[in-house]
């Protein structure tokens, strides 16, 4: 875990104060491409978005984003609400398929092969992407049967396989030793922390590549998340994970990799304890230090 201090987000003194209206946000980040820090060059690179916009009818939420996703790693997206990160990160799965109106140019790769082409199987496409959403949304039946449903629905009936997978999703989402016993009982018993990691084993039971994360402790209190953020910690470098978070200090806490985004583009992106400590670019200084956003 990346040893940020929860104090990341004080001024350096001599800054200036920006002002979001003194600066026309539009024209001044058309006008140079996003800060990408050089460390990010060594990576291996699971996702690759080239030049990627996305388009709500004449709408355009997204701006030509062009990143990497390193493999194994943790990759925060932050930025202010309406910002966009949570359109890409539904890109990466072709959520927003779902959403009337919707068009995209350039591409996503996943491990090279593009995620828009035409041949792409959606289906086995987003098994190879787990989601875990801001709320979370256990199945109406037993613990049990909500990990194993996506095995279940690729055709696997073992009740040995099956159980074997419970148990390892479980433990790999830090809630076995709490359910062993009740498996078989309502998973609309457990708390809200509980239910997010069954939603997180449920996700990782069908062996994804990647792990994405829609805000997944927003709803939580704060023993919850502090669950949940030590999973995350756990889970990397047997998954890739991206976490979308308002939480900036979240994202220190548990990310390798953090990307600023900001009116649909991508404005800076690097480690995460450079991007909050010695940003390259004033508009990442001014939010990570509480100025705008």
């Amino acid at each position: 875990m990346i040893g940020v201090s929860e104090q990341v987000v004080i001024a350096r003194p001599g800054t200036e104060l920006l002002r979001p209206a003194s600066w026309d946000a539009h024209e001044r980040l058309g006008d140079e491409d996003a800060a990408i820090h050089e460390e990010l060059e060594a990576e291996q690179n699971i996702l690759s978005v080239d030049r990627f916009s996305l388009f709500y009818g004449k709408q355009q939420a997204l701006h030509e984003v062009s990143m990497g996703v390193p493999a194994g790693k943790v990759t925060s997206l932050i930025g202010p609400s309406g910002c966009g990160k949570s359109t890409l990160l539904r890109s990466f799965n072709r959520l927003n398929d779902l959403i009337d109106n919707v068009r995209t140019e350039g591409n996503i790769y996943l491990s090279g092969q593009p995620i828009y082409a035409r041949n792409v199987d959606v289906i086995e496409l987003r098994k190879r992407m787990g989601m875990v959403f801001q709320k979370s949304n256990p199945f109406p039946m037993s613990i049990f049967e909500n990990v194993v449903y996506g095995v279940r629905l690729a055709g696997e009936r073992h009740r040995g396989v099956l159980a074997e997978v419970a148990e390892r999703s479980l433990r790999g989402a830090a809630l076995w030793e709490e359910v062993k016993d009740r498996l078989h009982g309502s998973a609309m018993s457990l708390s809200g922390g509980q239910q997010q990691r069954l939603c997180i084993a449920r996700a990782i039971a069908a062996d994804p590549e990647v792990l994405l994360m829609d805000e997944p402790c927003s709803a939580l209190d704060p023993i919850a998340t502090g669950k949940v953020e030590e999973l995350i910690h756990n889970l990397r470098g047997e998954y890739t994970i991206v976490v979308v978070t308002h939480n900036m200090q979240q994202a220190a806490r548990v990310s390798d990799y953090t990307a600023l985004m900001y009116l649909g583009r991508l404005i800076e992106y690097g480690p995460t304890k450079a991007v909050f400590v010695n940003p390259h670019r004033r508009e990442t200084e001014a939010y990570v230090t509480g100025r705008f956003g």
